[in-house]
C-alpha cells in the first residue's frame, strides 16, 4: 500500500488572524469542526484534486505544521517507528467515525502523523 499524505494542521496562536491569512492569501476556506473546540477544517480544493487540512490553537510554542500519513494500522506502525529510533509522543487515539491518529517523531525529533480510516472509531 502506498502512504500518501491525507491531512495536514497548521497550529496557531491566533487561530482568526492565521484564517484570515491563508483565506487571503489562497482562498482557502474555513469551518468549525463540529465537537472540537478550537479546530477549523481547511479545504484548499475540491474533492479529489489536493489536500484539505485544519487549523488548530497552537498547544505548546515548538508545535510546527504536521502532516499525516495514511497507514493500515496505527498502532503496528506506531510500533514500528519506535523501533527504528523515533518515538510516539501522541498514542492511537480516536477520532469519532473518521479513524484512528498517532503522532510520533522521527531520530531526529521530526513530527509526523499516521491516520487509519475506520469509520467505527469511536
Amino acid at each position: 500500500m502506498a502512504h500518501p499524505i491525507v491531512h495536514f494542521e497548521i497550529p496557531a496562536q491566533d487561530m482568526e488572524r492565521l484564517r484570515q491569512f491563508y483565506s487571503q492569501l489562497l482562498g482557502w476556506t474555513f469551518e468549525a469542526a463540529p465537537g472540537m473546540p478550537n479546530y477549523m477544517m481547511i479545504t484548499t480544493a475540491a474533492e479529489g484534486e489536493g489536500i484539505n487540512g485544519g487549523l488548530m490553537k497552537k498547544l505548546m510554542p515548538q508545535q510546527t505544521v504536521l502532516n499525516y500519513v495514511m497507514v493500515e494500522s496505527v498502532a503496528e506502525y506506531a510500533e514500528k517507528a519506535k523501533q527504528l529510533g523515533g518515538q510516539v509522543v501522541v498514542p492511537k487515539t480516536a477520532i469519532p467515525k473518521m479513524g484512528w491518529f498517532a503522532v510520533c517523531l522521527d531520530p531526529e525529533g521530526n513530527p509526523i502523523g499516521l491516520f487509519e480510516a475506520d469509520p467505527n472509531a469511536g
